[in-house]
């Protein structure tokens, strides 16, 4: 007889992928708000009069929001549970699409855009939330390896998207869609989503308020040291996309369908590096991966900078690019599976704090690529190389791979 040790560990074939699918789409829901748009920062430029570091300081927006959000949204989830406030939260995303579609000028947009970062941020959260929920040990690795696919492709499969809704309607439309994505998004949570956080779990004694919780997971040194790696990680990554419209349509030429083009064929990174991460972990601890994948992020990131520098052109920067990517997508699912493996009681705060880091550091850091200028690809290379340095360190000094427990089966 099987003993169910976890929720999730009863639920059929059928069930998880329906879960996959709709915890999914909520994953990918922050990643589009924040990415879509990109192909159309150029136009927003021209339209709205301003400098290049002014329009990014509306993608900056975007991500400091996600990082309020997600702190407001985790603590909240483990309190009052899951449904409640992605609901709420996805409302307010909603709205805040359709102010953006509207503003009238890059001061206005870019106080939509935080708006819709706190509101899009509840996706995310709630969704890793719940398959913690629901999951531990290797089905944890796994099932937060189908939700890091996502989040990792996300990224870079949403300016495809935004590319082509370019050719068929005005920046403006962009905005539109992710309000209609929203809905859709709220609509699924309203039919198929349950409540996966039991009433006796919101009131547990030994973290009854968010400052016991925060307590608990802040005083995990793996905790705090696989967050750094993680945002260090994201960060590289972001001041990438950050600067990626500006380096390939400006200097190299490439037109707005040119650049989708270049993300779908580094989506093929992402999931390589996802998928064989997740197999991986039957074999080798996520630390050891994470241990491999950071010193191929850095050693990429040092060759674009090399190679830009000695003029080789568009192909000394998107192969090591393309590595760089790919080492990121197998260092997500380990980044998570490592944060959450030890807080099933208080999942959304640690969910929270995982994503407000991520994206609060990648809000604070990518302008500096606009700041350093972006003129070659050397400034996003040498942030990326920086990033690599702090992950590595922060993995063998903070989190000490030695040290980290075995995953149950």
């Amino acid at each position: 007889m099987t003993t169910v040790v976890h929720p999730g560990d009863s639920l059929s074939g059928r069930q998880r992928l329906a879960y996959i699918l709709v915890l999914g789409a909520l994953t990918a829901l922050g990643p589009f708000t924040i990415d879509t748009y990109l192909p159309a920062l150029p136009t927003l430029q021209t339209d709205f009069d301003v400098s290049t570091a002014a329009i990014q300081l509306t993608l900056t927006a975007t991500t400091i929001g996600f990082a309020v959000g997600q702190l407001l949204v985790g603590p909240w989830s483990d309190k009052v549970g899951r449904r409640m406030p992605l609901m709420v939260a996805t409302a307010v995303h909603i709205i805040a699409c359709l102010s953006a579609a509207l503003a009238p000028n890059v001061e206005l947009l870019g106080v939509a855009r935080t708006l819709q970062g706190i509101g899009a941020a509840a996706g995310g959260v709630v969704a890793m939330a719940m398959v913690r929920d629901l999951f531990g040990g290797r089905p944890l690795v796994r099932m937060l390896s189908r939700l890091a696919l996502v989040n990792g492709l996300a990224p870079v499969l949403a300016p495809v998207l935004g590319s082509t809704l370019l050719l068929v309607m005005p920046w403006r439309g962009i905005f539109v869609v992710l309000a209609a994505y929203g809905l859709f998004v709220l609509v699924c949570v309203a039919l198929w989503i349950v409540e996966t956080l039991p009433k006796a779990r919101r009131h547990d004694a030994g973290h009854a308020t968010v400052g016991q919780r925060y307590r608990s997971v802040l005083s995990d040194r793996v905790f705090v040291g696989i967050a750094i790696v993680g945002a260090a990680n994201f960060t590289g990554l972001f001041s990438y996309l950050s600067s990626s419209s500006f380096i390939f349509q400006e200097i190299y030429r490439f037109n707005a369908q040119e650049y989708g083009l270049l993300f779908a064929v580094n989506s093929i990174g992402i999931i390589i590096g996802v998928q064989s991460s997740a197999r991986l972990t039957k074999y080798v601890g996520p630390q050891w991966i994470l241990a491999c994948s950071t010193v191929v992020m850095l050693a990429a990131s040092v060759l674009i900078v090399v190679l830009d520098q000695a003029h080789v052109g568009l192909w000394g920067t998107v192969v090591p690019l393309w590595f760089f990517i790919a080492a990121c997508g197998f260092g997500f699912p380990c980044v998570q599976v490592l944060a959450l493996n030890g807080h099933g009681h208080e999942a959304g705060t640690a969910a929270s704090l995982l994503g407000a880091l991520n994206f609060g550091t990648a809000g604070i850091v990518s302008p500096v690529v606009g700041i350093l200028g972006v003129g070659s690809a050397a400034p996003m290379g040498a942030v990326m190389a920086i990033c690599a340095v702090v992950s590595i360190a922060s993995l063998w000094l903070v989190v000490r791979p030695r040290s980290v427990p075995e995953l149950a089966h």
